[in-house]
């Protein structure tokens, strides 16, 4: 067994039903400060649409049922091949679970993220894999790692839009600071290390072999094929509108890229909500109309909650249709 596991297992034998504590006076503040954040974050995104409506309404007239649909798939195509990568990062930590049965726990727990405070997604996963035998600490770990990678290939992907960044989005540029300390952190030995130091910093235990090249490059690759399709989506959009070069799909594609990014450092918010559509509002109208642009990125809000329910869905059903016992074996 190795030292993840242990790890995991002495720590799940030593869980007992318990009733929960009662919360703190501070735990009250700052969960009705997120409510009331959520609350100011809504309230103004509703009033900029209600001042743009009538330009914003002129654009939605505009996009076609076929093109919805297209973007709609590269959005689904996007969301599973994160699950892709999530999984071969956990499967390579121990025993492999396989696409199917990773994806209903990364499909299924993403879902979480929509809850103020983005961490409920990875606990929610972490359940779900526990029920099925995998430990916490494994998905845990795998979860860190896959995480870390993809703040690197949304950093690198945002590089594209970087030009309209600086003229029209400039808060947005301090996400790109550490972009030189991800791409150093990247490499297997540093990886390791630092995951290991942040397992050490949290009581659990390191992790007991290093990570190898093929692994972190096919899970980098694959969390860029995955944003490069979430930036394929709204070019389809934008293409109803008008006649988008190639250019414009690659600023699409970093444009997208840093809206995500920006929605994951404000975790406290569902899903970056607000955020995430200012950034890629303040990209898009480098090349679109203020109303245009602000049509797209509400379109693109809607899709992806459509696409992760779907997703969600798919990811619940599909292990079920396999012929396979319903839970992964208990790892010893």
């Amino acid at each position: 067994m190795t030292s993840i596991e242990d790890d995991a297992k002495q720590q799940e034998d030593a869980e007992a039903p318990a009733t929960a504590p009662a919360k703190s006076t501070k735990q009250i503040v700052i969960a009705w400060a997120r409510r009331v954040l959520v609350l100011v974050v809504i309230g103004f995104a509703g009033w900029q649409v209600a001042k743009s409506w009538n330009e914003v309404w002129a654009t939605l007239k505009t996009l076609s049922w076929s093109a919805v649909l297209i973007s709609e798939l590269f959005v689904l195509a996007g969301i599973f091949l994160g699950a892709y990568a999530w999984q071969i990062m956990v499967d390579d930590l121990g025993k492999p679970i396989g696409f199917l049965r990773g994806s209903q726990f990364y499909l299924v727990g993403s879902l979480g993220k929509y809850v103020p405070g983005s961490v409920w997604a990875y606990l929610l996963q972490m359940e779900l894999g526990r029920k099925a035998g995998v430990p916490r600490a494994r998905i845990f770990v795998g979860t860190l790692i896959s995480l870390g990678v993809s703040v690197v290939a949304m950093s690198l992907l945002g590089l594209l839009s970087l030009p309209s960044v600086l003229d029209h989005a400039p808060n947005a540029v301090w996400l790109f600071a550490l972009l030189p300390l991800g791409i150093i952190a990247l490499h297997p030995k540093v990886l390791t290390w630092g995951t290991s130091l942040v397992l050490k910093l949290l009581r659990k235990a390191p992790l007991d072999h290093e990570l190898r090249y093929g692994i972190v490059g096919k899970l980098l690759g694959v969390q860029v094929a995955s944003y490069v399709c979430y930036g394929t989506h709204l070019w389809v959009l934008a293409e109803s509108a008008g006649s988008p070069t190639f250019r414009d799909w690659l600023l699409t594609i970093g444009a997208i890229s840093v809206g995500l990014l920006g929605g994951i450092f404000v975790f406290i918010l569902p899903s970056g909500a607000g955020v995430r559509d200012a950034i890629l509002v303040g990209v898009l109208a480098s090349t679109l109309p203020a109303s245009q642009a602000l049509a797209f990125a509400l379109v693109s809000r809607l899709m992806f909650i459509v696409g992760e329910v779907l997703s969600a869905g798919i990811g619940w059903l599909l292990p079920k249709l396999k012929r396979a016992p319903a839970e992964v074996p208990a790892e010893a």
